[in-house]
């Protein structure tokens, strides 16, 4: 790839706004569109969600456990919802939040980064709780591959604070993830580009990132926020959470939208009305 990650999710967001559509199939949404939970329900529902998102948002990110779960057959059809959206000209964040060390982390890093993978994705979720350095493999091999990372940071389960705000060597945790980011993304920074090293962010933390002195601007990082929509996020949310550094979100939406299925037209004027809501707020 001749651009990076960063520069192309840069202009897919310029060109079809800041929404990351996320292909969920859990059962009770598979089952709310009249589908079967099994194999083929599993298949009908994700390529429909591929004719309704391809080449209309700017990246698609489906849940790997939603697939995972009917095993190799389930993890094929993953593999062929990926290979579309490629086809298609989508950018594709798998969320896999991966993270481990060493010889293991390089693996995981190959199987959906590298240049030989099944079904190499655009990104992927990882995360850094092991140490930020941890994902030392997977951002390596990245930048090599153009592709990229989104890295956990402050999240909005309840459970998450106990870890992300723990402070360290007069650092919260958050910021130390941050911190990293920044250093890898520092050339991009120097250029005025977005860099490729990611941070997932939820879209209402609210002031926990001012709180923390998280500065998304210098990391010159995408921020993938997701819980816009059926999770209680809103605009109002965003500009909340993440004020200034507005142009480098892409919010994450995915039952709100999934909502309006089973009819592809239905998912994609959810989908469009989503995205220009963002892109407006986006400036």
């Amino acid at each position: 790839m001749t651009d990076t990650f960063g520069t192309r999710l840069a202009a897919a967001m310029d060109r079809h706004g800041p929404l990351c559509a996320g292909i969920d199939p859990h059962r009770s949404l598979v089952e709310s569109w009249g589908l079967s939970y099994d194999l083929a329900g599993l298949e009908r529902f994700s390529l429909t969600c591929v004719e309704a998102f391809a080449g209309r948002v700017a990246a698609v990110k489906p849940q790997s456990a939603f697939f995972e779960v009917f095993g190799s057959k389930g993890v094929a059809v993953l593999e062929r919802v990926l290979d579309e959206l490629h086809e298609a000209g989508t950018l594709t964040i798998l969320d896999v939040k991966r993270g481990d060390i060493g010889t293991t982390m390089a693996a995981y890093a190959e199987a959906f980064l590298g240049k030989d993978g099944s079904a190499p994705v655009d990104a992927i979720t990882a995360s850094p709780f092991l140490g930020y350095d941890s994902l030392r493999p997977a951002i390596d091999l990245a930048a090599q591959t153009g592709r990229g990372l989104f890295v956990l940071a402050l999240t909005s389960n309840p459970e998450g604070a106990a870890v992300q705000h723990a402070v360290h060597a007069g650092r919260s945790v958050a910021a130390s993830i941050v911190d990293g980011a920044t250093v890898d993304n520092a050339v991009a920074h120097e250029r005025g580009e977005l860099g490729s090293i990611g941070l997932v962010i939820g879209a209402t933390v609210g002031s926990a990132v001012s709180d923390l002195g998280l500065d998304l601007r210098a990391a010159a990082s995408p921020v993938l926020a997701p819980g816009f929509g059926a999770q209680g996020g809103d605009v109002a949310a965003l500009e909340a959470t993440f004020g200034p550094a507005r142009r480098q979100v892409l919010a994450s939406s995915s039952r709100d939208i999934l909502a309006a299925g089973p009819d592809p037209s239905r998912l994609v004027d959810a989908a469009t009305r989503t995205a220009e809501t963002l892109a407006a707020w986006a400036g």
